[in-house]
């Protein structure tokens, strides 16, 4: 089996990479295979499928035009800077040019030890295979800019963490893994040539005509600064909580990328958090905007020499460029909660009702997927799908009558506001619990459930009648309080 590779990042200088075949398992067999992104990619060969996939899904052979490297970076971890991290689990077979022309990497996870595994072994426990997998197919089809899973694999070998659990082997599909610490890596050991290489690499595959700007290293800065203030608040529309924004978890493409201890909003509450070692809430959910800003002024800090020979005019152009990630966000944020109160070109304004809903959620602690959801019933049908979130309906009745006034004011028709609102609110997330629910079944080699909340989760914006009680919020003693990011 031949697979189309293109690869350029191997071609950058060794200071980049370490070549390395995966470690083989032990008795792989299949989970999962993705056979849309396969064919999006170009590979359409029905052999990967079987058997011969598997081999190379696992880990257990190399395909032809592949060539297998662990890329080097650093990153600011919970706020400390650790000069040298890398993928410590994970190995890049290649990059691929895909039927609609974008690049994207091919990489394995729980592939087995790197130079970069810091006495680890390399491996993936089963649950984070299963949980990316579920989670970032969710993510693509909610519309939200992520990696994607290609395969995942039961390897047949136990792995060592707290317990013993099963262990598997997950691809996944970037549009590259440049982070914020692959710059941060190369400005720390005072290393200018090969940072210039690294920003000019980057500028080609994400931002080309920053290539004939007067500064490519500003025209790349300020197009990540735009891309993640994009990807914050969609990600704050749907509730959802990375849980590890550190810098070397913070893509230059734009895409959310690891999925460790990610979770989703039930109740409103903007200081939630869900990661284990997340102590402080560093990673809350409404924090994660002050966090994504943080982080890219790391990237431009990496950057200064690039922006001007002289220190305090390369920190007034990064300064200036880190200034317009406050009304991109802002921009971003309205538009989108705009769309969730049925609003579809959305004014300043806006932001008022928008504002007031959340207050009322948090007050009352009302599950925010399915507040957002039912809000277009309290236009049209069972008004009572909304109010009954609440513990009374005198609660929310007044912002009830200001809402409506307020979509009177702006022309804009119930009917019309209840379709912008049923495409902006999904009403199937990768609900906390039924993941869990998942990991649970798939440690005793029962995929059953893995594959029907899969299937749900293609059609977050559909009613699925079948499907009701995936929508629900958890009963009390299913709540999940932590997550974990499984290395």
């Amino acid at each position: 089996m031949r697979l189309s590779f293109h690869n350029t990042y191997a071609r950058l200088p060794p200071a980049f990479f370490e070549r390395l075949d995966p470690s083989p398992v032990a008795a792989p067999r299949w989970i999962a295979f993705n056979r849309d992104l396969a064919g999006l990619l170009g590979w359409d060969d029905p052999g990967l499928g079987s058997d011969e996939g598997l081999a190379i899904f696992s880990g257990n052979r190399v395909p032809e035009g592949a060539e297998p490297i662990a890329t080097v970076y650093a990153g600011h971890q919970f706020g400390g800077f650790v000069p040298r991290l890398g993928d410590g689990r994970a190995i890049l077979l290649g990059e691929v040019v895909g039927r609609d022309g974008w690049r994207r990497d091919v990489q394995l996870k729980g592939a087995g030890p790197t130079p970069y595994s810091r006495r680890g072994d390399g491996r993936s426990a089963l649950g984070p295979v299963l949980r990316e997998y579920l989670v970032s197919e969710a993510m693509a089809a909610l519309g939200v800019p992520t990696t994607r899973a290609l395969a995942a694999v039961w390897s047949g070998e136990p792995v060592y963490r707290e317990n013993v659990e099963p262990g598997g082997v997950f691809t996944r599909v970037a549009r590259s893994h440049l982070r914020v610490g692959t710059f941060e890596y190369f400005s720390a050991r005072g290393d200018l040539p090969n940072l210039e290489t690294l920003t000019n690499h980057a500028v080609e595959r994400h931002d080309p005509e920053g290539a004939e700007a007067e500064i490519p290293a500003l025209a790349l800065l300020e197009g990540v600064i735009l891309r993640q203030a994009g990807l914050v608040a969609h990600w704050m529309s749907l509730g959802f909580i990375h849980g590890v924004m550190n810098t070397d978890n913070t893509s230059i493409s734009g895409e959310t990328i690891d999925y460790g201890p990610c979770a989703f909003l039930d109740g409103y509450d903007p200081a939630k958090r869900f990661s284990f070692i997340d102590t402080r809430g560093r990673y809350a959910y409404g924090n994660q905007p002050n966090i994504a800003l943080w982080n890219l002024a790391r990237l431009a800090e990496a950057l200064l020499p690039l922006l001007a020979p002289e220190p305090k005019e390369a920190v007034a152009r990064a300064e200036a460029a880190l200034d317009r990630f406050a009304a991109g966000f802002e921009e971003a944020w309205t538009r989108r909660f705009a769309a969730k109160i049925g609003i579809a070109v959305p004014r300043p304004e806006d932001r008022e009702p928008v504002l007031g809903l959340l207050a009322l959620l948090e007050t009352h602690a009302v599950d925010f997927t399915l507040a957002f959801r039912g809000l277009a019933d309290a236009l049209t049908e069972v008004p009572e799908r909304f109010s009954g979130l609440f513990p009374g309906p005198g609660v929310v009745v007044p912002w009830l009558e200001r809402w409506r006034q307020h979509l009177r004011s702006r022309g804009i028709q119930p009917e019309e506001a209840a379709e912008t609102m049923r495409r902006a609110n999904p009403l199937f997330i990768p609900r906390n619990h039924r993941i869990e629910e998942v990991i649970r079944a798939g440690r005793e080699g029962d995929f059953g459930p893995f594959e029907r909340l899969h299937g749900i989760l293609r059609r977050p914006f559909d009613d699925q009648p079948e499907n009701r009680e995936f929508a629900e919020g958890p009963e009390p003693h299913e709540v999940v309080s932590a997550t974990f990011c499984g290395t």
